[in-house]
């Protein structure tokens, strides 16, 4: 069972030795920038500085190159892209069709025809977070706090359904979620604080009933993905890794 680990900069800055152990034990580390700034909040320079920062970071950390980057927020835009092409990155996995949070950023993306692999404006291609389209309505269903709120033999039944649909499906979680004894911050707002403290507990045993009950699929990192469903389409990643 594999993963991609989306890494933020200063994490890694300060712990590297947890970096390489994401790398040893057969994982792709990413990008998730360096400070978790959203781009719509930030100068074109800021977002600059914090991409090439965390891709720098993280490939002196490894000793290899780093493909992937994931936007703080699933704030992503055509600047972003821009500059993730500029910067020598090859995919982006940040666009999330749920138009229901403010934080969720817009590109133009265009299926390639192999899974769900999109291309994009740049020379980039973007593996979006899986959603569930019911009768032209997206309901959010990729991971985090979706995934926590919603009853798991529900959110079982809608990731077997997108698998049929597109045999694939794009799952996020924050490691702060499977963590219930992450101390609780005073002064928090309500909302807020529901939706961050709520069923951490229940997070892990959940996530060990889903995987358990998707045993007969395979488990791979974004970067695994794209060599399998898209190696003609994309050569510059099978030349970059060969």
């Amino acid at each position: 069972m594999k993963a991609t680990f989306f890494v933020l900069g200063w994490v890694a800055e300060r712990l590297p030795g947890l970096i390489r152990q994401v790398q040893a034990r057969g994982h792709e580390v990413a990008s998730h920038g360096y400070n978790h700034v959203l781009g719509s909040r930030c100068s074109t320079q800021e977002l600059r500085k914090d991409i090439v920062e965390s891709k720098k970071i993280l490939e002196d950390i490894l000793g290899t190159a780093v493909h992937g980057y994931r936007a703080p927020g699933f704030s992503i835009n055509e600047e972003t892209l821009e500059i993730l092409e500029e910067s020598g990155y090859l995919y982006d996995s940040s666009f999330n069709s749920f138009s229901g949070n403010g934080r969720h950023g817009k590109i133009r993306i265009f299926p390639n025809g192999t899974g769900i692999a999109s291309k994009t404006l740049r020379n980039l291609y973007e593996l979006p977070i899986s959603n569930l389209e019911v009768w032209g309505h997206t309901v959010p269903a990729g991971g985090g706090g979706y995934f926590r709120f919603m009853p798991v033999r529900i959110f079982e039944k809608i990731v077997k359904s997108v698998l049929k649909r597109n045999n694939a499906f794009v799952f996020y979680i924050h490691p702060w979620e499977v963590d219930p004894d992450q101390p609780r911050l005073k002064g928090v707002p309500g909302f807020s604080r529901l939706r961050h403290y709520t069923n951490l507990a229940k997070t892990l045993p959940r996530l060990q009933f889903l995987t358990s009950r998707l045993r007969g699929s395979s488990f791979v990192t974004c970067s695994e993905y794209l060599r399998m469903m898209s190696i003609e389409s994309i050569p510059s990643l099978k030349r970059r890794e060969s």
